[in-house]
């Protein structure tokens, strides 16, 4: 297997540790846009070399996401990331405070849109998914 193929592998593995119910479409979201190759290499970098690194946990880099994404005011990605935190155990309450913690960092925009617009849809649609 070539050292693409290992680092594609990895990816595909942590993204089942992440959310296992998409990683398919996740993977497949790619192909039909402007740049179908664009979902393999962020597979192999961002979680196949990036997210496999030594030195954090995936508990730890997923809560590390949540805040870089709320600093940034990335609402579309956050989504995947916050369900990403709570499936590997961090709490409402823990994704909550990081989020408030980015106001220090970020201003309140960007963690307001992020707890009430992002974060409040993420509990929702888990709540009536456990029902």
């Amino acid at each position: 297997m070539s050292r693409c193929e290992d680092h594609y592998q990895k990816g595909l593995d942590i993204l089942a540790r992440i959310d296992k119910d998409h990683v398919e479409a996740i993977v497949n979201s790619f192909k039909d846009s402007p740049a179908p190759d664009l979902g393999r290499l962020a597979v192999e970098f961002n979680y196949g070399q990036i997210f496999s690194r030594p030195g954090l946990d995936l508990k730890s880099r997923l809560l590390a996401a949540v805040a870089g994404l709320t600093a940034l005011g990335n609402t579309t990605q956050l989504k995947f990331y916050i369900n990403g935190a709570l499936n590997v155990g961090w709490t409402e309450e823990e994704i909550v405070e990081v989020i408030m913690q980015m106001i220090i960092y970020a201003g309140f925009p960007h963690a307001l849109n992020t707890i009430f617009k992002v974060a409040a849809e993420v509990f929702e649609e888990r709540r009536a998914a456990a029902k």
